[in-house]
């Protein structure tokens, strides 16, 4: 009885231990044996002798004894021992949780992860959420087949910061949890000083000095670089920085590759974090200083690009080209109309300023001449494009 009191003391022991080791699955943590038989004392009369049943039994377990690459010889390996079937259940598919959220964060491409489209690649998309369905149903497979149905009573977070960026794609989705953690503290005392800095200038009846915003986004830099590489600070700024944000924006239609992307952000983001601090500033040593950058910039961008790409991103620039690129697109007009409904609507939209700061006309011959230049507008509208597109463009925009 003492013996078996003592055997289950041993396991009930060892199942704790097994617990404990739960929060690291897979290691290699090793526990120390103790396999010598338990022995009664010398007798005192040696001229006697003396039997008994010495019982040989393991005290202890190790955990490279109970643990298997294996999920099904892991399972018996745990049952083996009297670990509870809820603790099984838990201890696996937390295992399988963990495999899957990383092949989800190193083995899907998210149209996030193409840093250098200014618009999301509806192909990328669809192929990412075939992706993600395929690997919920491999997951879902899996435990079922080892668990039986009753593992989906456990909790399965995903995402596991629904408001955050996703830590994903090949250099940023192999980060350890870890470190991942350390960026979204990062990111919440990022938003927490902006936070507070706003409500405190709203206190006061005041507007926020954009100098004093660009501080917060460079101290949240430094404390990043303290954690990732050179590559993986890269790729989070080149993927969720506000400098890379406006540069797509600045190149939405010019299509560029990945490398050309990273190469335009490398020679203008740290230009435009200089001029981010010297923004708002009325001293006249900075506002020159101000424009000597906006020149330096201008020029990078220059030498990146042929003559036709510069002169391409230059009208880009301009918002009434690129209302006419996004309504030509939408209305399925042929890309060489583009620019001239651009001349048609820049030209319609410099008579109507014309005539709207004309103090000699009154409100009357205003509206009157408006409303000719609008009709002379959809009249050159309807040559250049054709009846079927200029009626799908009135759609999208009826104001010239």
């Amino acid at each position: 009885m003492r013996g078996r009191v003592l055997l289950w003391i041993s396991l009930s022991l060892n199942v704790a231990l097994a617990a404990v080791l739960l929060r690291y699955p897979y290691s290699r943590v090793a526990l120390e044996k103790n396999d010598t038989p338990a022995a009664r004392p010398v007798p005192d009369d040696p001229g006697k002798v003396y039997k008994t049943n010495v019982v040989v039994r393991r005290q202890n377990f190790t955990w490279s004894e109970i643990e298997s690459v294996d999920y099904p010889t892991f399972i018996a390996n745990l049952r083996a021992i009297g670990c509870p079937e809820s603790t099984i259940r838990d201890i696996i598919v937390a295992d399988v949780n963990q495999q899957f959220a990383r092949r989800r964060a190193t083995e899907v491409v998210t149209a996030e992860q193409q840093w250098w489209r200014s618009e999301p690649d509806p192909d990328v998309t669809e192929a990412a959420s075939e992706k993600l369905t395929a690997l919920e149903e491999e997951r879902r497979t899996l435990l079922t087949t080892l668990l039986g149905p009753e593992w989906e009573s456990s909790y399965y977070p995903y995402p596991a910061h629904p408001n955050s960026p996703p830590l994903d794609g090949p250099v940023l989705g192999g980060l350890p949890a870890r470190i991942k953690q350390v960026i979204r503290d990062a990111e919440s005392r990022a938003a927490e000083r902006r936070q507070a800095y706003l409500d405190a200038l709203q206190k006061e009846g005041k507007q926020p000095d954009p100098s004093e915003l660009a501080k917060i986004s460079q101290q949240t830099r430094s404390e990043l670089a303290q954690v990732l590489s050179p590559e993986q600070l890269e790729e989070y700024l080149l993927r969720y920085s506000s400098n890379a944000s406006a540069l797509r924006n600045q190149l939405n239609g010019m299509n560029l590759t990945p490398g050309a992307f990273r190469n335009l952000f490398r020679l203008t983001d740290g230009l435009d974090q200089q001029l981010q601090l010297l923004a708002g500033s009325t001293d006249p040593a900075e506002a020159k200083r101000r424009q000597e950058l906006e020149h330096q910039r201008d020029q990078v961008i220059q030498q990146a690009f042929t003559p036709a790409e510069y002169k391409k991103y230059k009208l880009l620039q301009d918002p009434i080209y690129r209302d006419a690129n996004t309504v030509a697109q939408q209305s399925g007009a042929p890309p060489e109309k583009v620019f001239p409904l651009y001349e048609i609507n820049r030209a319609t939209e410099q008579e109507q300023q014309t005539i709207r700061n004309d103090a000699s006309l009154t409100d009357e011959q205003k509206a009157q001449k408006l409303e000719a230049v609008l009709r002379a507008h959809q009249n050159a509208l309807r040559k250049l494009l054709g009846e079927e597109i200029f009626q799908r463009y009135l759609q999208q925009n009826t104001k010239p």
